[in-house]
């Protein structure tokens, strides 16, 4: 965490904001395709071997959710966030293996205050997370929804 309240006005256009690194475990892949998306490339080595994925892969909704905690963790938790209104897309780029290491940013793509809630602001952004080979692997846009600092805290 960075220590930091942010609040609308902490989001510059431009700014590049780092999520860190998170180790993809073989594991936890087959715990979250156990439960959500029990496709064969996700719960078992050789199936994925002989799939196009190559291994073990994460299901595209366990990479957004390894994004989503990642988001947390850089500053979300420690932001006016009052969640999103959707997500406008969301790439899965190549696939996200056992034992990859994940690394993460996030762009800051425009900002704007409501209109109908002066206290409320916008701010879009493009996310990318990338393997140990520096291959994106994730990208997803949406605008989150930050209260001012005139706005009070979350």
């Amino acid at each position: 965490m960075t220590g930091k309240k942010w609040a609308y006005e902490d989001f510059e256009e431009g700014a590049i904001l780092d999520l860190g690194t998170k180790k993809v475990k073989a594991a936890e892949i087959i715990e979250f395709a156990s439960e959500f998306d029990f496709q064969p490339m996700h719960l078992d080595e050789e199936a994925g071997k002989a799939s196009l994925l190559g291994g073990l892969s994460a299901s595209g909704w366990h990479t957004c959710c390894m994004f989503m905690r990642m988001l947390c963790d850089a500053f979300l938790l420690e932001s006016t966030s009052q969640g999103a209104p959707g997500v406008d897309q969301v790439k899965w780029k190549k696939p996200v293996l056992a034992g990859d290491t994940l690394t993460g940013r996030t762009t800051v793509l425009a900002k704007r205050l409501s209109k109908s809630k002066p206290r409320l602001g916008f701010v879009t952004m493009r996310a990318e997370l990338f393997n140990q080979r520096n291959e994106a692997v994730f990208e997803l846009e949406n605008t989150g929804m930050f209260l001012t600092r005139a706005g009070g805290e979350a």
